[in-house]
């Protein structure tokens, strides 16, 4: 199974994204459209 992964790291999945940024937004103690608005950005990757 580790043959067909190849030798790069693969990219995060949308999963991991997701998680990653919940645990931010929770550290962050967003709610409602703010949290709205961050998770949107954050998925996205764009920075800030």
């Amino acid at each position: 199974m580790s043959t067909c992964l190849g030798a790069k790291p693969a990219p995060a999945t949308q999963q991991d994204k997701m998680k990653s940024c919940n645990a931010e937004a929770g550290s962050k103690q967003l709610k409602g459209d703010e949290r709205k608005k961050f998770m949107s950005e954050c998925l996205k990757g764009s920075p800030g």
